[in-house]
């Protein structure tokens, strides 16, 4: 798998850095060890943070700032990392999904980045290009359906988008019988210490509580 970054991209937000997890996993409906190890870091976290501090943690604010210049109103469509936090802060449950969306939500929260997780198998061909949402453009958003992604960064391949930071799209989405994720950390802080981070506790997590017998993981 191939992954570009247009230059619309960089011309909006040149200190983009991104890293992506490949990996073959199991799937589950509910893992009870990863989902004890989330409600100790959300204890944790709640008493760090409040729902107006969330906008001002570095990685929102940066993706914010970028929704802003790819031409979106961060406000209307919030990043998926942002929408989160504000949920766990304001005191209401996680939604259980499956052990591999649940991983993906925790680091998300721990380290502020929207990531997009897909079923790698379901990726038309074997490149997939960031650039900018137009206007029109087709987008099933995961349980919200159509979505307009004029001006969100969007993730595609040969079919068209599959991932923003707002939401990831229904034709990629993560199945229970899913065996190859993407994973990927978008850094629009530009610190690549971080986002490698992320991506490495990306990886603890998998081999913790998705790991298939002989898998492998594979960090870009």
């Amino acid at each position: 798998m191939k992954l570009i970054v247009s230059e619309e991209i960089r011309e909006r937000c040149p200190q983009f850095v991104g890293a992506a997890v490949v990996a073959d996993v199991v799937n589950s409906d509910c893992n009870d060890g990863l989902w004890n190890e989330i409600h100790e870091f959300l204890d944790d976290y709640r008493q760090r943070y409040t729902v107006d501090s969330v906008k001002h943690m570095p990685p929102i604010e940066v993706t914010r700032e970028a929704y802003r210049r790819c031409g979106k109103d961060p406000s209307r469509y919030r990043p998926s990392s942002e929408a989160l936090i504000r949920r766990t802060l304001k005191g209401h449950e996680l939604y259980r999904v499956s052990t591999l969306v649940d991983l993906i939500n925790l680091a998300s929260i721990a380290y502020g980045y929207s990531i997009g997780g897909f079923d790698a198998d379901r990726i038309q061909g074997d490149t997939l290009t960031l650039g900018i949402g137009r206007e029109g453009e087709p987008y099933e958003g995961i349980g919200r359906g159509p979505l307009n992604i004029a001006g969100l960064p969007v993730y595609r391949d040969e079919e068209g988008g599959i991932g923003t930071p707002t939401s990831d799209n229904e034709r990629t989405k993560l199945q229970p019988e899913s065996t190859r994720l993407l994973a990927i950390v978008n850094g629009y802080d530009g610190d690549r210490t971080n986002v490698t981070s992320c991506a490495k506790y990306i990886q603890q997590l998998l081999v913790k509580y998705a790991n298939s017998d002989g898998g492998r993981i594979i960090e870009f």
